[in-house]
């Protein structure tokens, strides 16, 4: 083994909170063999943060990595004190004084926790991971973004796992998922899509999800009827009567509950005529399925009300492509309101969803199940946004 910088190897040993380093021994002068002076003045803490080994103490010496061992000596405070300060427990036991005196001796050291020790310790790994259908959807980066914001202010991780069967069975992205992970959160699938992946020892949080389904500690959801109920209102306002659904050839709750609010506003109408088209989640599936709506039998619709923004965009190619103009003759509308919805011309009638905020729920409910409390309920209200896709429809009759 290599000399210390003093000439001696640098003496390591644990400490109770799991970390290995050490501080390394003063060395002798070489004309006196006195001991050399200590690199750094211990502090003077409070009395009830004293402890057996609270006095004047080398700093680790260069190369060694310093334990809170060390910080405990220099700040002439016990292990406990430091523990407790470094690990934000200390208020009511510790004073103000003390715990900023330590956390400036942990930054003069350079001192970082061993976070591996801690989790091993604790049985935990601070990380959740975060399961979606696709990452070509920008909701679900949104959704990340949220949920890995409130994360950090706990000091977790997140992990984004797009699942390659899209909404279907999710496979174990780790040798097991269970060992290394605090919890699950899932973002528009069904909890029985992440059997392989959680067991029944992992707590999961689903988002944008069936709040029926037992399979979830915790439900984070959108009000999508009610987004869906305003699309419908503000074109039945405009005069329309003959519509579209572009539907997600997806099946999942979301989509389900998008047609079933669609049905029931319409069929509240006597004169209102909707038919079902349903439709890949691609730009160019969504343009041939409406281009063959918009020429099918019958009256031509004049409104496209689709279920995604990436939908509608296609539907507006397929006005185009067919000789007609949005929204003068027909109107479209759009759900989620992505960058797409601005990225068009004429721009998106969408639903605005909070994303990051179903992400921040989410990750809120699950570090409230992790520690025994329970996650905030309700659902988040939507948006809509009216822009430049929707217009009265021709065939109303003139306002008076």
């Amino acid at each position: 083994m290599s000399d210390g910088p003093h000439g001696r190897g640098p003496r390591r040993g644990s400490s109770p909170t799991g970390e290995t380093g050490g501080t390394a021994a003063p060395t002798a002068s070489a004309s006196t063999g006195a001991a050399a002076p200590p690199q750094a003045t211990a502090r003077t803490a409070n009395a009830e943060a004293s402890g057996p080994n609270a006095g004047p103490e080398a700093e680790p010496g260069a190369g060694a990595r310093p334990t809170s061992r060390d910080v405990a000596r220099v700040a002439g405070v016990s292990q406990a004190t430091v523990s407790l300060v470094l690990g934000d427990k200390w208020r009511g036991r510790v004073s103000e004084r003390t715990a900023a005196a330590v956390r400036d001796v942990a930054r003069e050291l350079g001192y970082r926790p061993n976070l591996a020790a801690r989790n091993l310790r604790l049985g935990r790994t601070r990380t959740a991971l975060l399961v979606v259908p696709a990452l070509t959807n920008e909701f679900f980066a949104r959704v990340y973004t949220g949920a890995a914001r409130v994360a950090a202010e706990h000091g977790f991780g997140v992990v984004l796992y797009p699942s390659p069967d899209g909404v279907g069975p999710a496979r174990d992205p780790f040798a097991s998922a269970r060992a290394a992970l605090d919890g699950v959160i899932a973002s528009s699938m069904a909890a029985e899509a992440l059997t392989e992946i959680r067991g029944t020892d992992l707590p999961l949080v689903m988002l944008d999800s069936d709040p029926s389904d037992p399979g979830a500690a915790a439900h984070v959801n959108l009000d999508i009827a009610d987004g869906m109920r305003q699309v419908t209102d503000h074109l039945l306002s405009l005069g329309h009567r003959r519509f579209v659904h572009l539907a997600s050839a997806v099946s999942s709750w979301t989509f389900d509950v998008r047609a079933a609010a669609l049905a029931q506003a319409l069929g509240a109408v006597p004169d209102a005529v909707v038919t079902t088209v349903p439709a890949p989640l691609d730009v160019g599936g969504a343009r041939q399925a409406a281009e063959a709506a918009l020429i099918g039998p019958g009256p031509r619709p004049t409104a496209l009300i689709c279920d995604d923004d990436v939908l509608a965009a296609g539907a507006c190619k397929a006005v185009r492509r067919l000789g007609l103009r949005v929204p003068e003759d027909v109107s479209v509308t759009g759900f989620d309101d992505l960058a797409l919805a601005t990225a068009v011309e004429p721009e998106l009638t969408t639903v605005r969803l909070p994303a990051e905020r179903v992400g921040e729920r989410g990750m809120s409910a699950l570090l409230a199940l992790l520690t025994g409390q329970p996650p905030e309920e309700g659902g988040l209200p939507v948006e809509l946004v009216t822009r430049g896709s929707t217009a009265r429809s021709a065939d109303a009759p003139s306002p008076v």
